[in-house]
């Protein structure tokens, strides 16, 4: 896989300041996975999420294609291959995979490849922007090929050889939030660093509670969780 730059790492910066929201994905990934893991990280850019998930005991595999999030991973002292055909079959564990799958023209091969990856019973956690009608200036900055509703990404899941054990939308209250700046007006793509933080402080802790009740229907992402197989107990 040849290296390819990340159009969005001006607004990848920018929320790594959304503390609540990075520990929320954090403890989403954690909460997955089972000690003695081996677990691959699928874009893993500067680390965020891999960086805390190591820190807590796993060997975590970065896959990134952009070099100088390459360089910032490595100086993390993470594992990092710039191409998932580096990975043995059947070698891993657990994949993960925040805010990248939207970025993959081809998603369904990229699935196909995580089955390939993982060892029989093994996991995933899928977590992507949400409803095609909340597609901004945000979305086309970086890159962003789709956002995805809910049965479309069960299909692609199931259609890749994966039981989804949870299919659920999250950030209700960020639904609402991202209409807003859709019709703003705001055509750079921009995120107000200000506002992010405001955001993720006040707003995004309610907005989780909704979610116990929304998340069925509606939020601005996706989370979905699948294993590998048949081996739907795996999951529990």
């Amino acid at each position: 896989m040849a290296q390819i730059e990340y159009s969005g790492k001006d607004i990848l910066e920018v929320m790594r300041g959304a503390r609540r929201y990075n520990q929320y994905l954090v403890d989403l990934v954690l909460g997955y996975a089972r000690q003695g893991d081996v677990i691959m990280d699928f874009g893993a850019g500067a680390g965020t999420f891999a960086a805390p998930v190591a820190v807590a005991g796993h060997c975590v595999v970065c896959i990134e294609t952009d070099p100088d999030l390459c360089v910032i991973l490595r100086q993390q002292g993470l594992e990092v291959s710039d191409s998932i055909d580096a990975i043995a079959d059947f070698s891993v564990d657990y994949i993960y995979s925040l805010n990248v799958l939207e970025h993959i023209e081809d998603d369904q091969a990229i699935l196909a490849a995580w089955h390939r990856k993982l060892r029989p019973g093994g996991r995933i956690t899928i977590y992507v922007p949400a409803f095609p009608s909340l597609y901004t200036s945000m979305d086309r900055k970086v890159g962003h090929v789709r956002r995805y509703t809910k049965q479309e990404l069960i299909e692609k899941v199931s259609l890749a050889g994966f039981d989804v054990a949870r299919a659920r939308y999250a950030d209700s209250l960020g639904y609402l939030a991202t209409l807003l700046y859709k019709y703003s007006g705001k055509q750079d793509g921009s995120v107000d660093e200000a506002m992010l933080r405001l955001y993720d402080q006040y707003i995004f802790p309610v907005s989780r509670l909704i979610d116990c009740v929304a998340g069925a229907v509606i939020g601005k992402n996706l989370v979905v969780q699948a294993v590998k197989g048949a081996a739907k107990d795996a999951a529990a």
